[in-house]
This record gives C-alpha cells, sequence and structure tokens, in this order.
C-alpha cells in the first residue's frame, strides 16, 4: 500500500478531537443549555466534512478503516474517562444509561464522518460511471463503423474470389476447348496424312 503524507491524517485527527470534545457538551466546562441543537448541528456538520476530506485523502477502504478506528478509541477512552470522573459528567446515577448515551454520542458523529466519506465516494462514482458511458458510446461507434468496414472488406474478397473463380472456369473451359480443338486437327492431320500415303503406294 501507497505510504500517505503526514499532512493526510490532520483531518483524522481533528475529527478525534470533534468526537472526543462531545463529551463534554453540558458539562460544567461548556453549558450551552438551549442551543445544544445548534451544537448537535455544527459538530455533526464538521464530522461530515472531516469525512469528506478523509474520503479525498486517504481512500474510501483505508480512510473508512481509519474512522471505525477513531470511533472504536475515543469510545473506549470516553467510557473509561466517564467511569473515573462521574461527578463532572454527572453521571452518579444509572452510570451504564449515561455511558451508553455518551457510546451513542461518538457513534452518530463517527456515522456522521462515514456519511460524508460515503457521498464523497458515491459522487466519485457517477462520474466515473459517466465518463465509462461516454467511453462506451465512443467505442460503440468505432465498434459500428469497424464492423461496416469489415463488411466491406468482406464483400470486396468475396467479389474478387467471385471474380478468380470465374476467370478459372473460363480458362479451363478455354484450355479444353483448345485441347480438343488440337485432338481434331491432329486427327484430320494423321487421317490427311495416311490417305496420302495409301495414294503413293497406289503410284507406286
Amino acid at each position: 500500500m501507497e505510504k500517505k503524507p503526514v499532512s493526510h491524517y490532520l483531518t483524522p485527527t481533528l475529527l478525534m478531537i470533534l468526537i472526543f470534545a462531545s463529551n463534554f457538551i453540558n458539562t460544567n466546562l461548556f453549558k450551552f443549555g438551549d442551543n445544544n441543537f445548534a451544537v448537535w448541528f455544527v459538530l455533526s456538520f464538521l464530522c461530515f466534512a472531516c469525512g469528506w476530506f478523509i474520503n479525498k485523502t486517504l481512500g474510501w477502504r483505508f480512510g473508512g478503516k481509519v474512522v471505525f478506528a477513531i470511533i472504536i478509541a475515543t469510545t473506549i477512552i470516553s467510557v473509561l474517562m466517564i467511569s473515573f470522573f462521574r461527578d463532572y459528567f454527572a453521571a452518579n446515577e444509572l452510570l451504564i444509561e449515561n455511558l451508553i448515551l455518551y457510546s451513542l454520542r461518538n457513534v452518530t458523529l463517527g456515522a456522521m464522518a462515514i456519511f460524508g466519506m460515503s457521498v464523497v465516494e458515491n459522487l466519485t462514482l457517477q462520474r466515473d460511471i459517466l465518463l465509462l458511458q461516454e467511453r462506451l458510446k465512443i467505442f460503440e461507434g468505432n465498434f459500428i463503423d469497424s464492423k461496416k468496414e469489415a463488411e466491406l472488406e468482406i464483400r470486396e474478397a468475396k467479389l474478387k474470389a467471385q471474380k478468380i473463380t470465374n476467370d478459372a472456369d473460363l480458362y479451363a473451359k478455354n484450355t479444353v476447348l483448345k485441347k480438343e480443338r488440337i485432338e481434331k486437327e491432329l486427327k484430320e492431320f494423321i487421317q490427311a496424312e495416311k490417305e496420302l500415303i495409301k495414294k503413293y503406294e497406289n503410284v507406286g
């Protein structure tokens, strides 16, 4: 596999920071109150944009593995952090439910990144399909032209073969006629010679 430049990993790093930062929404450090939806919208959009750039730089397969690894790593770190700092994350009561909710935050933002990657991949595939369709049309056009040329060449070859056959038949017939004529003339010549010999014998 081709080695990627270090700069290509800046976007995955930013994605990991954004997913990890989502854990601090509604904490004493970042308490947005009624603006939570707007904050989540911005985070989701930024994760979508990160997925977009990850697909452009790292590709669909390798980039997808990187994003999946980020989701898993960030979720594990978040679960451990929330478990150790329950008071800060208000997770004293119903710890398991809170851990699930925080994990779902990470997975949701990671899914937005994957969604961004899939949008880019679909657009790229659609563009490639259009290019292939154009090339196919050109190929079909060339194939039709080549087929017509081949048919013309085959027709010309058949005509030439037919002409050669006709010429051969005519030559054979002429040869047979010449042979018959020569045989006839030879027989007449022999017959005339015989009669001439008989005359000389009668005279003698």
